[in-house]
């Protein structure tokens, strides 16, 4: 029994991995290097320019979405004997985000047609290209709704686990907040990002999630109390 947990706890820290380095590769770093939100023109030659890079981001965020499709699945084995109902809402707010996200990979896909279609208006592609990068944003911010909302049952759970540390849990239930004040400031407020808030709610899911994907990889498991 305590050897089966062990694999669990692993496994479920190697996914976590996963989900947070591709993500930081397809979120954080492609971004970055490659969009420039005010100059479409820019923007367009910048793919243009490196689209195996742009590839890759695609096939990045679909890696990070299928192990986010089975995260949940072996965090559920894990902590469903803490509070039942809790694991159940982690689970399915959890997966609720994986079609929005995959789904949402179209509009990078239509940048790529775009940018290689025989069209001579070039600042037309230029604009469509802005238009879909912004789209795929906004369902980016759509999202996270619910990589916030599972956040909340899972800290919950880690805090009254007795086997992780409850510091995590609160973390995590904090991350939940972060992430929807950051939706509903956005959504509601043209001027939100002004306000500078926004970068320092979103450290507190990263603190959360780094945390305890470390703990599931390395930390010491408390067997009895598993």
């Amino acid at each position: 029994m305590i050897k089966n947990k062990n694999a669990l706890f692993r496994m479920a820290g190697a996914l976590y991995l996963i989900v947070i380095l591709t993500g930081l590769f397809s979120l954080m770093y492609v971004p970055k290097m490659l969009f420039v939100w005010d100059n479409p023109a820019k923007t367009a030659e910048n793919i243009a320019e490196n689209t195996r890079l742009f590839r890759f981001s695609i096939a990045s965020s679909v890696l990070c979405y299928v192990a986010f499709t089975l995260l949940p699945v072996f965090l559920y084995q894990l902590l469903r004997s803490v509070h039942e109902l809790s694991a159940k809402l982690m689970l399915i707010l959890a997966l609720v985000s994986v079609p929005l996200s995959v789904g949402n990979l179209q509009n990078k896909y239509g940048i790529l047609h775009l940018l290689t279609s025989k069209s001579a208006n070039e600042k037309l592609i230029q604009a469509r290209v802005m238009d879909l990068l912004h789209i795929y944003d906004n369902g980016i911010l759509i999202a996270t709704v619910f990589w916030g909302l599972w956040l909340l049952p899972f800290g919950f759970l880690v805090y009254k686990s007795g086997f992780l540390p409850k510091i995590i849990g609160i973390f995590l239930m904090l991350g939940c907040f972060g992430y929807l004040i950051n939706f509903f400031g956005n959504t509601l407020s043209a001027e939100y990002q002004i306000i500078g808030i926004s970068s320092y709610l979103g450290l507190l899911p990263t603190v959360g999630e780094l945390s305890i994907c470390a703990w599931l990889l390395f930390g010491r498991i408390r067997k009895h109390n598993i």
